[in-house]
């Protein structure tokens, strides 16, 4: 499975960083009670730990985890006074059980196939203490419907470029096809391509899913005031005290 490599990597944390910034206050406000007890928040996809700095600038306690170790590196420069930043690639990775599991980026929509997203769902669920809170953000089918003609797309700072070409090879598979331009240290350009896939699930599935699990969940729009992209939904629960 490809993981983000260096320069998509870096790219990504100079000039994708408004996600985390947008959904970053809803995402304080649910994790409030966990906040008051000082429990510990889990990160599921932390990438460069864009999201890891609102929350422990809030005062949280946070592992931030990711599957890319180039990710990894720019997090642990970026958020050092995270609790834990450490590599943990689901569904198959066990995860550390936390009083809130956190997930933003559509990140379990990156693993490589419906039965894994499913896993992933249910191995986060599973790590919810009692009385915890369980909010990420993943991919409906209508994520594909919304951009099945996509035009490509490009951005452009002073050192790096990004440009992505989309496709849709089945309604519930989303692909992007990413070349990566950096500037090196002579002023000369260096090229490198990714390929991301994204599986798309019917997210209403999901609250009967994780019931299962022992988490109650609802499935929307949003983390609080924020509009996210067209067919990103939001699964928001908790685990009951027993």
């Amino acid at each position: 499975m490809a993981y983000y490599r260096h320069d998509l990597a870096r790219a990504h944390h100079l000039g994708f960083g408004f996600h985390a910034d947008v959904c970053s206050p809803g995402i304080l406000r649910l994790l409030e009670p966990v906040l008051e007890s000082q429990g510990l928040v889990l990160e599921l996809g932390c990438g460069s730990g864009l999201l890891t700095r609102h929350l422990v600038d809030a005062g949280h306690r946070v592992i931030a985890t990711d599957a890319s170790p180039a990710m990894l590196e720019i997090a642990r420069g970026y958020v050092p006074d995270a609790e834990a930043v450490q590599q943990v690639a689901l569904p198959d990775d066990k995860l550390p059980a936390a009083d809130a599991v956190v997930s933003t980026g559509h990140v379990l929509s990156y693993l490589p196939d419906e039965n894994a997203v499913w896993r992933g769902l249910a191995a986060a669920a599973e790590a919810v203490r009692p009385g915890g809170v369980l909010a990420l953000d993943i991919c409906d089918l209508e994520w594909g419907v919304a951009r099945k003609n996509a035009s490509t797309h490009g951005w452009v700072s002073d050192d790096w470029a990004l440009v992505t070409q989309f496709s849709m090879p089945t309604p519930a598979r989303f692909v992007r096809q990413m070349a990566v331009f950096s500037r090196n240290e002579d002023g000369s350009w260096r090229r490198d391509d990714e390929r991301h896939e994204n599986v798309l699930i019917d997210t209403s599935a999901i609250p009967k899913a994780l019931e299962r699990h022992g988490v109650n969940v609802s499935v929307g729009g949003s983390f609080g005031d924020e509009e996210l992209p067209t067919g990103l939904r939001t699964v928001i629960g908790t685990r009951p005290r027993r």
